[in-house]
């Protein structure tokens, strides 16, 4: 038996399946029914048994032991880290629009940014526990063999281009013009699959756009979607990448929107979605829910469908919003969003009686053309706050706080903002398909 460091073990569920066994939190498990473990999966993989047998180390020794699980009970181990072997699957790809390398410099500008975020993954694992979207470019034929064993579905896909050459050009790596095949073998092995096409100006659109929406639905429904977001640039970008103008953004838009409809009468699902950014960008109106096929909210992390959530639960927000003390509010965006937030602000005035002011942030972390308000830093946050004469409290979205212990890239907290600005501060999140105002700190 391969031997693996032992996975440290963090937290026991009371009355779960590992409470009944015996384990404790401090533990390192070993082996699960005789099998070694890499990581989480393994654990879910093997836990899936009616009889099972912990292989542990507590205080320097070796020890057994057992519990019987009862279909759906919980097996209820928090661990240390999830990938045990401590291997991150590296990136082995130089796409000219990596976003990780377009990080402000560590010695001159980020000292602040958390250090992950330097780290260019590509980790199949990471994809089926969170989402994070592969390239495929790093599969050995042992991880093609445990991805079909153990049905790691569904999986995301960075796709980009399906022409090879295409693909080749912007990725830098030669196994990136197999993605076809690649594909087609999950599709093969019924992994659902989610992929994205992030554009680069006269790169992968256009015509290339065609054959990609083209050839992705070919392997319909393996392939359950595609989404089209446009290449996001710091200015740490590469000197041959540009953002896209507003009128070249209205023309994506466009296209895909008419890939859509196509698809929607020959697939019955809509299949490619543009990204919000688009839209807003365009100054098209978000379309309705139903054009979403049901696939909300988990498109919203790769920036597809927020603003329709944000506009459907408006009146219900509205009413918790106006629950706040204090006349006056201050709510917090990133640029791109904040027309819109504007709006909305004027809305809940004429219905409240109440003020609200939007401050609009830039982003001199990363950049101007940085938009989007989850790549804020607190530091700009404040920066911008200081020059503000501030209402009663402060509002701000959650995905500003999504790193850990609900930091933000910057490694500060909604707390810090609260203590500098010397207004109570609140988080607008999403929980259960509703808008909902938290206070930043209890």
């Amino acid at each position: 038996m391969t031997k693996y460091d032992p996975a440290q073990i963090t937290d026991i569920a009371p009355r779960s399946v590992a409470a009944r066994a015996g384990l404790r939190a401090g533990d390192g498990l070993l082996a699960l029914n005789g099998m070694p473990l890499r990581d989480v999966i393994d654990v879910q993989f093997y836990a899936a048994e009616p009889e099972l047998e912990f292989l542990i180390e507590r205080a320097g020794r070796q020890k057994t032991l057992r519990a019987n699980r009862r279909y759906g009970q919980a097996l209820g181990l928090a661990f240390e880290t999830e990938l045990f072997d401590g291997d991150i699957r590296a990136c082995r790809n130089n796409c000219d629009f990596c976003f990780v390398s377009q990080m402000p410099p560590r010695k001159t500008g980020g000292e602040g940014l958390r250090a992950p975020l330097y780290i260019k993954d590509d980790d199949y694992r990471l994809s089926f526990l969170h989402g994070n979207y592969i390239t495929l470019t790093n599969l050995d034929e042992s991880d093609w063999t445990r991805i079909e064993e153990q049905h790691l579905s569904p999986l995301y896909v960075s796709v980009h281009a399906t022409e090879p050459d295409v693909r080749v050009g912007l990725m830098h790596n030669p196994r990136a013009g197999q993605i076809m095949e690649h594909l087609a073998r999950l599709a093969e092995m019924d992994i659902e699959i989610h992929t994205q096409a992030v554009l680069a100006p006269g790169r992968n659109d256009g015509v290339h756009l065609d054959r990609t929406i083209a050839d992705l639905a070919s392997l319909y429904p393996a392939v359950a979607d595609v989404t089209v977001v446009p290449v996001g640039l710091t200015r740490w970008h590469t000197p041959q990448m540009r953002p896209y103008t507003d009128a070249e953004a209205a023309a994506v838009l466009a296209q895909t929107l008419d890939w859509q409809g196509r698809l929607r009468a020959e697939l019955s699902a809509g299949f490619v979605y543009p990204s919000d950014e688009w839209f807003l960008r365009a100054g098209v109106s978000i379309p309705p829910l139903s054009d979403y096929d049901g696939l909300l909210p988990a498109l919203v992390e790769n920036g597809v469908g927020m603003v329709r959530l944000f506009l459907d639960g408006w009146d219900a927000l509205q009413a918790e919003l106006a629950q706040l003390a204090g006349p006056r509010q201050t709510w917090v965006t990133g640029m791109l969003f904040a027309p819109l937030l504007r709006e909305k602000a004027q809305t809940f005035s004429a219905h409240t009686g109440l003020a609200a002011d939007v401050v609009a942030v830039p982003n001199h972390a990363f950049g101007e053309t940085v938009t989007v308000a989850g790549l804020l830093t607190v530091g700009d946050i404040l920066a911008e706050l200081r020059e503000r004469e501030l209402g009663d409290l402060l509002v701000l979205p959650d995905e500003l706080f999504r790193g850990p212990d609900g930091c933000a890239l910057d490694d500060k907290s909604a707390a810090d903002i609260q203590q500098a600005a010397g207004r109570p501060v609140f988080i607008v999140t999403q929980t259960d398909e509703r808008w909902r105002v938290r206070p930043a700190v209890l």
